[in-house]
């Protein structure tokens, strides 16, 4: 059993009394805020960045014991546990190593070699693995395995299924996987390739792509992950297959002379091609993806933290435009508390093209309400409503200096649609509510973005193709660590 605080204590370099400490409260139900805002004494001062990293390993290690456990149960139960594998097991420092060693006692579904066992070919199969037969007749050896009844009607037939039944053995060798993922990792390389070369398609940069397993960036796996998604790439590893096939054969042939050892050689080369090749390419595939998807939802985490974490802007009043083309621009007024004022609509944009009309009501509305700062929407149409906006402020004389900025309006229409929007602003249509919530996002960025669904705001990198759980959970922390840090 493995000292999980100790390990905690290694890899945060922490002293046992903040691993300790830290793990108590976690699992007295305290959240991380908390945590890190009113137990500082209890922590040492550590903030919500370390304890959440701390209580993600925290988690990873409790499930590697409790996966530990429940391995050593079910080898048990079959009666086949030995104290060297408990060892093994117990010992395990990754989730994939207790797998390898669970693997030869998983209950499987049916396979070629599950179904030679069932015909009575497992000894067969025992005397080519011992090597041992010098000498002698091949057809005299398996002659007695052959019976009709049980499907077997030949030694040929004899032959191969002891071919499966060695095939799987060595394929569920524990030692075996760690070595090939080893060498997977370190010299295979990722091959991406078209799958309708004519196809004119935005993955044509991959059309032909090789990259080192060691070296190939996060977003490319990502990448190429959504083309074969979508039926426009084909991918495959490429390994070292001789070298992994000699270290097999180095392993497992111990006596050159023993006159089973064809049938041996070509059990080697089906285990490997047939089931340790893919399950390991599967492995590999699946390590790089959740290793490209970590980084996006870190990155992603990180970004939304920035938006939220943008300074307010106080005392300002502000003209909020959520642009459009042929629906025209909504217009909302806001005070220097956010308190909604006044709408409009303006359609300067094509195909009406109201340029003249536009300006003048933007005027109007800012000589009426002393406005401070024209808030633009980032979408659609902005560039366009940009122009007209920033031309409307050289031709017109106001009382006081007044400026536009352009404002991220990545999830307003979300929460314009949704129940707390509805409750907010019942009597006011969907858009203009879009556009209040553009110009209170310059005012109190926090304030308001906290009414969103953090995924919706789009400050990620291949947010829709990442895990969605961990997503949404790295985003919550972020919110929860936003709103504590302003408090």
């Amino acid at each position: 059993m493995i000292d999980i605080n100790k390990i905690l204590c290694t890899e945060f370099n922490l002293k046992p009394y903040q691993v300790e400490n830290t793990v108590k409260l976690i699992d007295e139900g305290n959240t991380i805020p908390f945590i890190a805002r009113y137990r500082k004494e209890q922590t040492g001062s550590l903030d919500d960045v370390v304890i959440r990293d701390l209580f993600e390993r925290l988690t990873y290690l409790r499930n590697l014991e409790t996966r530990k456990e429940e391995v050593i149960r079910l080898i048990e139960e079959q009666g086949k546990l030995t104290d060297e594998l408990k060892n093994e097991i117990l010992n395990a420092d990754v989730l994939q190593r207790v797998e390898d060693l669970y693997r030869p006692y998983k209950q499987k579904k049916s396979t070629r070699a599950s179904k030679a066992k069932e015909k009575g070919l497992e000894p067969l199969a025992e005397i080519i693995l011992a090597q041992n037969v010098t000498e002698g007749d091949l057809d005299e050896i398996a002659g007695p395995f052959v019976n009709e009844e049980k499907g077997v009607n030949s030694v040929k037939e004899a032959y191969e299924g002891a071919c499966d039944i060695i095939a799987e053995t060595v394929s569920d060798n524990a030692d075996y996987r760690k070595h090939i993922r080893e060498v997977y990792i370190n010299d295979a390389i990722l091959i991406s390739e078209a799958a309708d070369e004519e196809e004119k398609t935005v993955y044509e940069m991959y059309y032909k792509f090789e990259e080192p397993v060691n070296k190939i960036a996060n977003h490319r796996v990502l990448a190429i992950n959504r083309g074969e998604k979508e039926k426009k790439l084909k991918v495959k590893l490429n390994a070292p297959d001789e070298k992994i096939i000699n270290y097999l054969i180095s392993k497992e042939i111990t006596n050159e002379n023993a006159i089973t050892k064809d049938f041996y050689l070509s059990a080697i080369l089906d285990s490997y091609k047939r089931l340790i090749a893919p399950s390991i390419e599967r492995e590999i595939r699946t390590m790089l993806t959740e290793r490209a998807e970590e980084e996006a939802i870190k990155v992603f985490g990180k970004n939304t933290k920035n938006l939220l974490m943008v300074p307010p802007v106080k005392d300002i009043r502000i003209l909020a435009i959520d642009p459009s083309f042929r629906t025209g621009c909504k217009l909302a007024v806001l005070d220097e508390t956010g308190k909604f004022l006044e709408q409009g609509v303006m359609y300067p944009n094509e195909p009406r093209n109201e340029v003249e009309e536009s300006q003048k009501l933007m005027a109007d509305l800012i000589n009426k309400f002393d406005i401070d700062v024209i808030a633009i929407g980032n979408g659609t149409a902005s560039r366009e409503t940009e122009m007209v906006v920033s031309d409307m402020l050289s031709k017109y004389t106001f009382s006081k200096k007044v400026s536009y900025t352009i404002v991220s309006e990545a999830g307003a229409s979300v929460y314009s649609a949704s129940k707390l929007a509805q409750e907010e602003y019942p009597d006011l249509d969907v858009t203009i509510r879009g556009a209040i919530s553009i110009g209170r996002r310059l005012q109190d960025p926090l304030a308001e973005l906290v009414k969103i669904d953090p995924k919706s705001i789009g400050v990620g990198q291949y947010q829709h193709d990442v895990n969605q759980t961990k997503l949404g959970q790295e985003l919550d922390g972020v919110v929860e660590d936003c709103v504590n840090s302003v408090g």
